[in-house]
């Protein structure tokens, strides 16, 4: 009477190899032989054992066959309506960028910070800011030019706030 393993250890070889050919992926290869080798030992008395390798290889075959069967009904999920929220690594990104920010824009003068806001936050025109501030117009867009570069500059991590 021959063993589960004297069975496996004989035939292994040649059933993943048939296997690999059919499916072309070692993992499902390996799947498909093991799935193999327990079909076969669970009828093992039905078998003839003079045509063992072909019975074996049969089943293999079959097995195969009914993996492929299985995944023509699934259907692969498509990554259509994907997450538009930022992941972690952007989120802790941008708090850190936001954080230098608002060191910068603390660390300036309040007219300044007040003529940035207002352009940037509010999109105002510099004529208004220029009015809201009692400053001239060309005042106004120095300090916004200044703070933007004094940003631009931090960014690059050429300045450090």
């Amino acid at each position: 009477m021959l063993t589960f393993h004297e069975l496996y250890d004989t035939y292994a070889q040649d059933v993943y190899r048939f296997a690999y050919w059919l499916a072309g992926d070692p993992a499902d290869a390996e799947d498909i032989t093991s799935e193999t080798f327990i079909r076969a030992w669970v009828s093992f008395d039905a078998t003839r054992t003079e045509t063992l390798k072909a019975y074996l290889l049969k089943i293999a075959r079959n097995t195969y066959l009914q993996q492929l069967r299985k995944r023509k009904k699934q259907t692969r999920l498509e990554d259509v309506h994907a997450d538009p929220n930022p992941g972690p690594e952007k989120l802790t990104e941008a708090r850190a960028e936001l954080s230098m920010v608002r060191e910068l824009l603390q660390s300036l003068p309040e007219i300044d910070r007040a003529a940035f806001v207002l352009r940037v936050q509010h999109d105002l025109p510099y004529d208004e800011i220029a009015r809201v501030l009692q400053l001239s117009v060309g005042a106004a867009k120095v300090k916004v030019h200044r703070i933007r570069k004094r940003l631009l500059m931090a960014r690059m991590g050429k300045e450090t706030v």
